[in-house]
């Protein structure tokens, strides 16, 4: 067997986001409506020109001075900062896709070295000539498709879309998204708002683009150039008639506020109809936790399943004490935002656990589907068998769970130490 990689501490989140709703009125809703889609154009013809730019250097100085007419010198730079960060993001995606395709590929090569029905050196041939002769297709179909995201990956030429690829694609789709043109029409203008500003520590309230006083809570947001006789503040500042406050975490909020930055974000969800502000800061670092500091108090050991989390406390020397328990965690066939409940809850019941059994570390597979989901039809059998394991496979939210429990691990002051997931049956077996 491999030897095991040393288990280490999962890093706390950096940041914190809390958000609330708007209950705006009439005029206040024209007005944000405005702002955001005259902003929303200016972040559109933005990112078009980062992307035209490519690789190397992103021209963010000429960018940003050719906004700022039009807006103002803190609107354009929140802008030219959101498109090079969409532009940075997409072609991380593309050098995924080439790891991805060069992965399957370099899979598909080596069993097709081998004769059909035969195996050789632990690598198995293709069961017939059929499927053979399909993984032969296939291979040529993602060497196709990595030559076209090599050539783009040489071009700098990143694909992003403002609203998202997966709403445009649905306006040619309409009966089967449950859509009417207007109603794709209201999704696509509130994905494509521009209400973003990014914190500054050194201006009054943490902000001179939108600002909220956590006492008096009132919002005000300074209007653009062209949109100045809107307002009805002095200096071009627009106050809503609204009170903001933020019930979850808001002394937090309001002590981040007095002291340094806090990007503010408003969005639209034309679903409900409402209007919500997201604030969001920086974090401070917290002091480095060593592994055996973090195990010290005692271990929630985690396995995250297929329906269900196995979760069992290990003594310092690994061995595990008193039984077992099942948390349920179904999430097969249900809508996204039913999914994301459902695992809080779990990630919630499964902290309430740790703090029950007077640990004060939460032990966790360091697992990653990735070699699965580009490599899995290769490697995880083959027909309805192996379709269904891949399935389970692919349904199983590694990513999104280990995301959520070090955010609301670190909230309720426990520690996520990250363990190799090598055969921990095979191992506990033998030693």
């Amino acid at each position: 067997m491999r030897s095991i990689t040393a288990p280490f501490v999962v890093a706390p989140p950096a940041g914190a986001r809390v958000q609330t709703r708007l209950r705006l009125s009439q005029q206040d809703t024209a007005v944000l409506t405005m702002v955001g889609e005259h902003l929303g154009g200016l972040a559109s013809s933005d990112l078009a020109r980062r992307s035209a730019v490519g690789p190397g250097t992103d021209a963010r100085t000429n960018r940003k001075r050719a906004l700022t007419p039009a807006s103002s010198s803190r609107w354009a730079g929140a802008i030219t900062r959101t498109s090079n960060d969409q532009w940075q993001r997409g072609y991380r995606n593309l050098l995924d896709a080439r790891v991805g395709l060069r992965r399957a590929i370099r899979v598909i090569q080596r069993r097709l070295v081998v004769p059909v029905g035969r195996r050789d050196s632990g690598t198995r041939g293709y069961a017939t000539g059929q499927e053979r002769w399909a993984k032969q297709a296939r291979l040529q179909h993602l060497q196709a498709r990595l030559a076209r995201v090599e050539r783009r990956l040489r071009q700098g030429r990143v694909s992003v879309c403002r609203g998202g690829r997966r709403l445009a694609k649905a306006r040619h789709r309409l009966e089967d998204a449950s859509l009417t043109e207007g109603q794709w029409q209201q999704l696509w203008q509130a994905e494509r708002l521009f209400l973003t500003a990014d914190g500054e520590a050194d201006k009054p309230l943490g902000n001179e683009t939108i600002r909220v006083h956590p006492e008096a809570g009132w919002l005000e947001l300074k209007l653009p150039a062209p949109m100045a006789h809107l307002a009805n503040r002095p200096h071009g500042l627009y106050r809503l008639a609204c009170r903001v406050r933020f019930a979850h975490r808001g002394e937090e909020w309001a002590a981040q506020v007095a002291s340094g930055a806090v990007r503010y974000d408003i969005q639209f969800t034309p679903g409900r109809g409402r209007w919500y502000l997201s604030a969001s800061w920086t974090l401070p670092t917290p002091p480095a936790v060593t592994v055996p500091q973090a195990v010290a108090g005692g271990v929630l050991a985690v396995d995250l399943n297929a329906g269900h989390l196995a979760c069992w406390r290990v003594n310092q020397a690994g061995n595990p004490v008193g039984v077992g328990i099942t948390i349920p965690l179904a999430l097969d066939g249900l809508p996204a935002s039913t999914r994301d409940g459902r695992l809080r809850a779990a990630i919630s019941a499964l902290l309430d656990l740790a703090h029950g059994q007077g640990c004060s570390a939460v032990g966790i597979e360091n697992l990653d589907f990735a070699d699965v989901r580009h490599a899995g039809r290769e490697r995880l059998g083959r027909g309805r068998r192996g379709k269904r394991f891949r399935r389970v496979v692919a349904g199983i939210p590694t990513g999104q769970f280990r995301e959520r429990l070090t955010q609301m691990a670190a909230n309720r002051g426990l520690v996520v130490v990250a363990m190799d997931p090598g055969w921990p049956s095979a191992w506990g077996a033998a030693y």
